[in-house]
């Protein structure tokens, strides 16, 4: 097995915590829960559809152009979960879309398809499920700090408008906790989140790492 697989899900230098792969998604899908939540449900559909349609026509598909031939199959099937949003929440979607088309490209960017000729399709299809639930985590956690301490709020998917609000005190956010809710907020959340991540790496597995 290649080490891209032997890797450890958290500390592997492959996996999405390492790496911060997909980082523009993880910014703009964590402005609100409702957005995570959504990102969430989409990032497992193309992560683990596009993980199933690989395994099994891997070999009918070129070695040179395969890249192409994944990303416009994720594509498709975003595209495809975006069309069944729509039936049920077609504001989300309108609200969401800016975000969900960076999933795609995220998916195919995690080197998951990269030198499997030889994995077997069970571990393929399981490590993409596992690391599409380790992206959504990151996103969800983000968006539980980001929307109530920057917004006063927490949503949900759902309502005329698209969008639940469960709360709302946005009248009593003070300056420096609504700079959780805009794009640098995140970026500080993830600065932080990666320093108490390099930390506990190190303390749980040494200075280098669990090596692969």
């Amino acid at each position: 097995m290649n080490q891209r697989y032997e890797s450890h899900l958290f500390w592997g230098k492959f996996s999405p915590l390492t790496s911060l792969m997909g980082l523009g998604l993880i910014v703009l899908a964590s402005g609100r829960f409702a957005f995570a939540l959504i990102c969430t449900g989409a990032l497992i559909w193309v992560y683990l559809f596009t993980a199933v349609v690989y395994s099994n026509a891997r070999k009918l598909m070129p070695e040179k152009g395969r890249k192409i031939i994944l990303l416009f199959l994720s594509t498709f099937l975003c595209g495809i979960l975006m069309f069944l949003f729509s039936l049920i929440n077609p504001l989300m979607v309108l609200g969401s879309w800016f975000f969900l088309i960076l999933i795609p490209p995220a998916c195919l960017g995690s080197a998951l398809f990269d030198d499997a000729e030889n994995i077997a399709p069970a571990i393929i299809i399981k490590r993409a499920f596992l690391e599409a639930l380790v992206l959504s985590g990151i996103i969800l956690a983000i968006a539980l700090i980001r929307e109530p301490l920057g917004m006063g709020t927490l949503s949900f998917p759902g309502g005329i408008s698209g969008i639940i609000e469960v709360t709302s005190d946005t009248g009593s956010r003070t300056v420096p906790f609504r700079l959780f809710s805009i794009s640098s907020g995140a970026i500080l959340l993830l600065g932080y989140g990666a320093a108490i991540f390099s930390y506990l790496k190190v303390k749980i597995h040494g200075s280098s790492g669990d090596g692969r």
